[in-house]
């Protein structure tokens, strides 16, 4: 059962009292559905960088930047997803970002409000890829990673493939849906660093009717849980679960948006708590909203390097690494 918090906030949500982002702009998903798939690029990917706070402009820039000199990368763009923003310090930051772009363009997109849906726009206009990254302006990994995992996604274009998993479980006692982890398998990766296709933002903003529209709806009524429904929306289309990519080097910054989940540690234990009860409740609520739970288990991690206990690619198939 949700909790008294919980349901208050979906209440508001549902009745107005908390600011809902419109529904997708039908230009914008007539532009996405009419889109040549076939003219996409296979061989490069676009980054879609998540920013928010003005404290982390110096960080955001520079991973920006080191994005931009990767030969797989086609263009960055920057999301720039708080309103509240002095429209100079935009106008700096575009700049800035422009002069420093190397071998792949970057470009500022300040977005319409700070909904976190419009991380999923789909973007016809500004993206000629099949493959989109999507990140967080607080996660630095290294070159090789980064190029390994899109090698990764490339053999399995239908799934989500990324650096940080979680777990969604049922509370049998409870009777209740759980956000959590588990040892030995997950079923969703996280936005911090997670590849896509290109077509699944147009799933996710666009099509689903009235029911993805309440459920994107939710989203903006916690200001949370949009990676999930992503997710759920992949999981669904794709009918597998997503794939796990060890890494040679991650810096996840964190702040007090990331709720102490990886790297630097953010407030108390009960904070934490309290966050995961939250994504839990999410999960619910889509699930309710939906009438099905989509989300798929997988297991094992793809790694590079076989001194690193995981799965390996050996004759282009995934397979366990053999350490002997």
């Amino acid at each position: 059962m949700a909790s008294p918090a919980a349901t208050a906030i979906l209440l508001a949500a549902l009745f107005g009292v908390v600011s809902i982002a419109k529904s997708a702009d039908p230009q914008e998903c007539a532009a996405a559905r009419n889109q040549n798939q076939q003219a996409l690029r296979l061989d490069k990917v676009t980054v879609l960088m998540n920013g928010f706070s003005e404290s982390r402009i110096p960080l955001l820039h520079s991973l920006a930047v080191a994005y931009s000199l990767s030969p797989i990368v086609s263009s960055v763009l920057v999301l720039w997803g708080n309103p509240s923003t002095p429209p100079r310090v935009l106008r700096q930051l575009a700049r800035n970002l422009s002069l420093s772009s190397s071998s792949a363009p970057i470009s500022l997109l300040p977005q319409p409000s700070a909904s976190l849906n419009n991380r999923f726009l789909p973007r016809p206009s500004h993206i000629s890829t099949d493959s989109v990254l999507i990140c967080d302006d607080d996660v630095e990994v290294d070159s090789k990673s980064f190029e390994f995992a899109f090698r990764v996604w490339e053999k399995n274009p239908n799934r989500l493939v990324g650096l940080f998993a979680r777990s969604h479980d049922l509370d049998l006692n409870r009777r209740e849906w759980i956000y959590t982890v588990h040892p030995d398998r997950f079923s969703i990766v996280l936005t911090k660093f997670m590849f896509l296709r290109a077509r699944y933002l147009y799933l996710y903003t666009c099509v689903g009717g009235d029911r993805m529209e309440r459920v994107r709806g939710i989203v903006d009524a916690v200001r949370n849980c949009e990676d999930l429904l992503m997710n759920l929306v992949v999981a669904e289309e794709a009918q597998v679960g997503p794939l796990l990519v060890g890494a040679k080097r991650v810096m996840d910054y964190g702040d007090a948006r990331n709720d102490g989940e990886e790297g630097v540690r953010v407030g108390l234990s009960s904070r934490k708590g309290e966050h995961r009860k939250r994504r839990g409740w999410c999960i619910g609520e889509f699930h309710r909203v939906l009438g099905r739970m989509p989300l798929r288990y997988s297991y094992g991690k793809i790694v590079d390097d076989v001194g690193e206990q995981g799965l390996c690619y050996k004759g282009g198939k995934i397979v366990f690494c053999d350490h002997s």
